[in-house]
């Protein structure tokens, strides 16, 4: 890795994607008792939300939730009247298509077992503090629009099926017929109240082309290997009707999220018509990588939150059990792991929302002037909370760097993340190499950060810039999968360009190369 040729060498760039500011989130407040309801409707106010209007009775909530719009739902479950929030929840969520949270004084198992009738976003239980309000919320809203995104892949997905002019049938794992489309009733004269429900080989029998002799069906082989099939030409459809139909045909696995396999799909075209089937795969594959994002997704925030929550409560009910006992010191360290916690999820919580905003183009980019040798000293310094620390980072800088202009809070982003896994994953005493590198006739800047951790293995380092992937080699050492995520993020959206060399037990080396000239991007 020749991390300083690389700074005087390496100039590329970069695609970007505009911003669009968000409005303010808007919440409906449902909430019998007239105090607490104006007390969380202050708190939302101040934790930057919207309150459209507050009610304190089913039948005004499903009116004023009709009347507002709002984009989620703050809902009481014990209301007075005949209707209680459950039902009201349920009315919303029907109609409207509104996430729902629920706020209770009762966390008990029966009211759990009715609350999830209404497929709630989240249950809070009174009284509450504004942070897990805000959690609450941020994650309702977040789990609302991947489900509908979902809901639309998996909506365009079925028309696409259904309207491909290719055949296309879907079986289950034991090879009984779920789905089949127009095309394939065309080409098999099986309609499909006739075709559900039957053995995929009684609906799409096949021989050899040249033996005309039964051959082991595809769809089985597929079941049984979990492997995709696609051989081609060279086999003969047999129709309801008996007739012959030359055709070729691929056969792919349906897996869940979680790897299990789920069934198969077969495509196959008459050959003297070909079809393509790339629209096909793509879909399949945009739906499975919706639904693994969402479980990956669901999956690091609970693990992420469990332990700081954990602290949290721990530290509060010491606390409050040897309030009268306790030392001013021993208060202080528990309200100081209190407010580790909450940073920690913090954290976590701003790194989702920012990967969120990049997603959708959202991501806001707000040049200034920066002299970027000053920038990393002490961005270093910030890092380092000790002086072993400090020893441990090695920083040198080549031609002018003190007149760019880049959006110094992205820069940030990218700088702490890149030298805190260059930390992480060196073994202690390991120094890291920052260097930083200006071209005034290119007009970049170059930054290199390079350690001699763990590495990376080959096979991960395509994936490494996707959301909550981590490295196989990483063993125990604590992370979100969200760190290099964010780093992409940020530099695309500097028109900027990553690159990263790596060996086993050698170290890595990260290449970042940025423009000087930031107020010529389009900050919108």
């Amino acid at each position: 890795m020749q991390c300083r040729q690389d700074v005087q060498d390496i100039f590329l760039s970069a695609k970007t994607f505009k911003e669009a500011l968000t409005l303010p989130v808007k919440v409906l407040v449902v909430e019998d008792e007239l105090i607490v309801a104006r007390t969380i409707a202050t708190q939302l106010q101040q934790l930057g939300y919207t309150v459209t209007a507050t009610a304190s009775t089913a039948a005004k909530a499903i009116t004023k939730a009709v009347e507002t719009q709002p984009d989620l739902v703050l809902m009481d479950i014990c209301l007075k009247g005949e209707m209680d929030g459950i039902v009201a929840a349920a009315e919303i969520r029907q109609q409207l298509n509104i996430p729902v949270v629920y706020l209770t004084a009762y966390a008990d198992k029966d009211t759990l077992q009715q609350a999830k009738i209404a497929q709630p976003f989240g249950y809070i239980v009174k009284p509450f503090q504004e942070n897990e309000l805000r959690v609450a919320i941020e994650i309702a809203l977040y789990r609302h629009e991947m489900e509908r995104a979902l809901q639309e892949s998996q909506e365009q997905l079925a028309t696409i099926l259904r309207s491909m002019k290719d055949g296309v049938i879907v079986t289950d794992r034991q090879g009984t017929v779920t789905f089949i489309n127009l095309a394939a009733k065309a080409l098999t004269g099986w309609p499909q109240e006739e075709a559900i429900g039957q053995q995929v080989e009684s609906i799409l029998p096949m021989v050899d082309e040249a033996t005309e002799m039964p051959v082991t069906h595809p769809v089985r082989q597929v079941l049984q290997t979990e492997e995709a099939v696609d051989l081609g030409d060279g086999r003969l459809l047999i129709t309801k009707n008996g007739r012959s139909v030359p055709i070729g045909y691929k056969v792919s696995v349906l897996r869940q999220a979680s790897g299990v396999v789920e069934g198969a799909v077969a495509v196959f075209w008459d050959i003297s018509d070909r079809r393509q089937t790339e629209q096909l795969t793509r879909n399949l594959q945009k739906e499975r990588e919706i639904s693994s994002f969402r479980s990956q997704f669901i999956s690091t925030v609970s693990h992420e939150f469990r332990n700081p929550l954990s602290a949290i409560l721990i530290a509060a009910q010491l606390l409050q059990r040897y309030q009268n006992q306790a030392t001013s010191e021993q208060k202080q360290r528990y309200l100081e792991r209190i407010q580790a916690a909450v940073e920690r999820m913090t954290d976590l919580m701003e790194d989702l929302l920012l990967i969120g905003q990049a997603e959708s183009g959202r991501l806001e980019f707000m040049p200034t002037s920066i002299n970027l040798e000053q920038f990393c000293r002490d961005l270093i310094a910030e890092l380092s909370s000790d002086e072993e620390k400090f020893h441990r980072i090695v920083f040198t800088s080549q031609g002018n760097c003190t007149d760019a202009v880049m959006d110094a809070k992205l820069l940030r982003y990218i700088l702490i993340n890149l030298l805190a896994n260059a930390l992480k994953y060196s073994p202690g005493g390991e120094t890291v190499q920052l260097d930083l590198g200006c071209n005034a006739d290119e007009r970049v800047a170059i930054f290199c950060i390079q350690d001699r951790g763990i590495g990376i293995p080959q096979e991960d380092q395509v994936q490494l810039f996707q959301s909550f992937y981590r490295a196989k080699n990483v063993g125990k050492i604590p992370g979100t999968g969200l760190g290099l995520a964010i780093v992409k993020a940020c530099v695309d959206r500097h028109q900027g360009q990553i690159s990263v060399t790596s060996n086993l037990g050698v170290g890595t080396a990260f290449t970042v190369t940025l423009p000087l000239d930031g107020e010529k991007i389009d900050s919108s």
